[in-house]
């Protein structure tokens, strides 16, 4: 399953729609994942990652495209114009659109993976490995 475990990974989901953000986290769970956050939007998604003063370690980001107010390449974009470490953290994007424009899109945003809707168990699984097993160790 790669060299990650990623039962030790702090994750933030971000998702506006409050049944597909409470499906990620049952889904995150039942894998073993236990260091869950989780925002309605861009902005308090924003908020958790560039807390002032806060310590706070996010090691993956898993969001959606589509969001009300600040959409998903957007909210990519300003976390990468962060000045802190979270910066830097990877980010998987849920989406229902799979047009190579809009993917190029997010990936020129600082997107590191994709997943396609509707999303299972193993399907989220992999795309976690697959991006986390691309980064560097801090």
């Amino acid at each position: 399953m790669g060299s990650v475990d990623v039962t030790q990974l702090s994750i933030l989901i971000v998702e506006d729609n409050v049944h597909f953000r409470t499906l990620i986290r049952s889904i995150l769970q039942a894998l073993g994942m236990s260091m869950l956050e989780e925002a309605r939007d861009g902005i308090e998604a924003l908020e958790i990652l560039d807390a002032p003063g806060s310590s706070k370690h996010i090691d993956l980001v898993i969001l959606d495209w589509k969001m009300e107010g600040m959409d998903g390449v957007e909210c990519v974009r300003q976390i990468r114009k962060l000045d802190c470490k979270n910066s830097a953290v990877p980010i998987i994007m849920v989406t229902g659109y799979t047009e190579t424009s809009l993917q190029e899109q997010a990936v020129e945003a600082g997107v590191n993976g994709f997943l396609g809707k509707p999303i299972s168990p193993q399907s989220l699984l992999g795309r976690i490995v697959s991006v986390m097993d691309g980064v560097s160790p801090a």
